[in-house]
C-alpha cells in the first residue's frame, strides 16, 4: 500500500483500505437480496423503496424467500472480518439485522430466543417476524437501505468482528484475497461456474502431518464438496544461506502430502520471503496449480497488491470455469 507521509510522519490507514475492499465483496449478497424481493413481490422498485413502502406481510414474505434457499448453494455469501463465510440462514439474519439494529448476536439473539420459548414457534419463523416488525417500526428513521448506506454498516461490523478475532493476520489477508476473487466472479456471472457453490472454512485443513492455512470448498449442486483449493502460506524471516533449502523442503512437504492424499484438490501456495532462490521458486511453481511469491519480509505483508489480486482472480476464474484441473503427481515431470 502507498504510504501517506505528512511532515515525516506516516499517517496511513491501511486497515480502512482493507476493510472497505472486503466490505465491497458483500455487494453481490446485497444485490441478490434485492433481486429476491423484486421477484417474490413482483416489484420493479429498488431495495430502499421496497423496504420503505411494503406492508408487514410483504416484508415477511420477502425475508422468508431469502431464508428459504438454504438448501441451495449457488447464491453469494456473507462473511466476517477475517473472510470466513457465514451459513446462509445466519447470513440472512445478520444482513437484515444490520439494516435496522445493532448487535444482532449479543443483544437481539437473546430476545429472539425468549420469544421462541414463549411462543414455541420455530426460530426461523420468529427471526423473520422480528426482522419484518423492526423494519416496519424504524424504517422512517433509517430512511435509506441503499447499498452505499448498508456498505458503511458492513464496514463497521467487519471491523468489530476482526477486533474480536485475534491473531492469524496472514491467513486473514489470504482468505480476504480469495473472497475478493470468488465474489468478483459471482458478481460477473451470478453463479459459481461448473460448481454448485463455494464455501470458505473457518479453520485450517490437515492432511497427514501437514496443515493448510486457508482452503476453499468447491461444492456440487447438493452442497457436497467435490474438490478444494488448499492454500498453505509459507513465510520466511531470514535471507539467503542454507535456510533457503530448508524453507523449500518445508513447502515441498506440504505439496507432497496434498498430492499423495488421493484427493482432487487444487494447490495454491502463497510464499512471503525475501531473496528466496528463484530456481527453487520455479521448481515449486511447476509442482503446484498456482503460486504467488511475495518478495518481501513477513512483517511487510499487509495485502495483495492489485497485480497479485488480478492474478489470483484469473486463477480462481479458471478453476470455476473448469478451464484448469488439479495437477497430479508427475504432471510436471
Amino acid at each position: 500500500m502507498e504510504l501517506l507521509i505528512v511532515a515525516g510522519v506516516d499517517i496511513s490507514h491501511a486497515r480502512l483500505v482493507d476493510l472497505t475492499r472486503l466490505a465491497d465483496q458483500a455487494k453481490p449478497f446485497y444485490e441478490w437480496i434485492e433481486r429476491t424481493f423484486q421477484d417474490v413481490l413482483s416489484e420493479t422498485r429498488n431495495f430502499t423503496e421496497i423496504l420503505n413502502h411494503s406492508d408487514l406481510d410483504d416484508l415477511r414474505q420477502g425475508i422468508r424467500a431469502c431464508y428459504s434457499v438454504e438448501d441451495r448453494h449457488d447464491v453469494p455469501f456473507l462473511f466476517d472480518g477475517v473472510g470466513r463465510t457465514y451459513p446462509h440462514s445466519k447470513a440472512c439474519y445478520y444482513f437484515f439485522s444490520w439494516t435496522i439494529r445493532d448487535a444482532p448476536q449479543q443483544r437481539l439473539a437473546p430476545m429472539v430466543q425468549r420469544i421462541v420459548q414463549a411462543t414455541r414457534k420455530p426460530r426461523t419463523d420468529v427471526e423473520i417476524d422480528v426482522l419484518a416488525q423492526l423494519i416496519t417500526k424504524y424504517r422512517k428513521h433509517v430512511r435509506t437501505f441503499s447499498w452505499e448506506a448498508i456498505r458503511e454498516v458492513i464496514v463497521d461490523r467487519l471491523e468489530g468482528s476482526r477486533r474480536s478475532i485475534k491473531g492469524h493476520e496472514k491467513e486473514t489477508i489470504v482468505r480476504s484475497a480469495l473472497l475478493v476473487a470468488i465474489q468478483s466472479y459471482y458478481e460477473t456471472h451470478r453463479h459459481y461456474g461448473v460448481f454448485g457453490g463455494v464455501e470458505i472454512p473457518a479453520s485450517q485443513v490437515s492432511i497427514g502431518s501437514e496443515s493448510y492455512d486457508v482452503s476453499v470448498n468447491l461444492l456440487d449442486g447438493k452442497g457436497i464438496t467435490v474438490s478444494r483449493m488448499l492454500v498453505p502460506i509459507k513465510t520466511r524471516e531470514t535471507e539467503g544461506g542454507g535456510h533457503s533449502h530448508l524453507f523449500t523442503r518445508d513447502i515441498m512437504s506440504a505439496i507432497t502430502s496434498a498430492k499423495s492424499s488421493g484427493s482432487n484438490d487444487y494447490l495454491a501456495v502463497i510464499i512471503v520471503a525475501k531473496n528466496w532462490s528463484r530456481r527453487e521458486a520455479r521448481a515449486i511453481e511447476e509442482a503446484v496449480d498456482y503460486l504467488v511469491n511475495f518478495e518481501i519480509s513477513p512483517s511487510e505483508f499487509i495485502e495483495f497488491g492489485s497485480s497479485e489480486q488480478e492474478s489470483l482472480n484469473q486463477f480462481v476464474s479458471n478453476v470455476l470455469d473448469g478451464v484448469i484441473h488439479p495437477k497430479k503427481t508427475g504432471d510436471n515431470e
